[in-house]
């Protein structure tokens, strides 16, 4: 069955939080997507940094239908075919490039483009795009800057990922133009690989309810 084409708005309006995903084990993609949805997290950003990701994101669209799946540190055509080609949902960049862009719209994968400057996000917007990924976060001005830009930006949405945990998360989301934000300390990598799915299971319920 067809899925049916996704905007980057109607991820984001999946939930307020969106786990972000290093998964070195294919083997754990499918109990973790199980285990993230029962807990009410209904998007994942699995990134490309280990040789697993791919084939996780294979078996999550597989066998987890329910769960969107993106592929995250997309960083040129390439990654973003291959992405589309395993059956990514939507894409992410840490940061953007006319390649990046022209890529993911060659393989019509829906682009939450990453930026950190002003200049960066204005050049974003004249390209169409809306909601932007603030990256990394905490270590290029953390919620007051976010805060700071409704004013100047108010056109703008953006999904800040880096350095947030459970405990930041709601200052975040406090802002007006923040509908969504990235956290990986719901699933961190030596949770996974320890198959702890209990625990991940409450960081995923808790996030859930922010």
């Amino acid at each position: 069955m067809t899925k049916v084409k996704m905007t980057i708005d109607d991820v984001l309006a999946l939930g307020h939080v969106m786990p972000v995903i290093v998964i070195d084990d294919v083997a754990h993609a499918v109990p973790l997507a199980e285990t993230l949805l029962a807990n009410g997290i209904r998007t994942i950003e699995i990134t490309l940094r280990t040789s697993a990701a791919l084939d996780s994101i294979a078996a999550i669209a597989d066998h987890c239908p329910d769960m969107v799946v993106g592929a995250g540190t997309i960083l040129s055509l390439e990654l973003a075919q291959a992405s589309a080609s395993a059956g990514a949902r939507f894409v992410v960049s840490p940061g953007c490039t006319e390649a990046v862009i022209k890529g993911c719209q060659t393989a019509e994968m829906p682009l939450l483009p990453g930026a950190s400057t002003v200049s960066e996000m204005m050049a974003l917007a004249e390209q169409g795009f809306g909601v932007i990924k603030f990256f990394p976060a905490m270590a290029a001005g953390g919620p007051n800057f976010i805060k700071s830009l409704a004013s100047p930006l108010p056109h703008l949405g953006f999904c800040p990922t880096g350095g947030i945990t459970e405990a930041t998360a709601p200052d975040w989301l406090a802002l007006p133009n923040v509908p969504c934000l990235g956290g990986s300390w719901i699933a961190p990598a030596t949770l996974i690989n320890d198959e702890d799915w209990d625990a991940i299971g409450a960081h995923a319920k808790a996030a859930s309810l922010l």
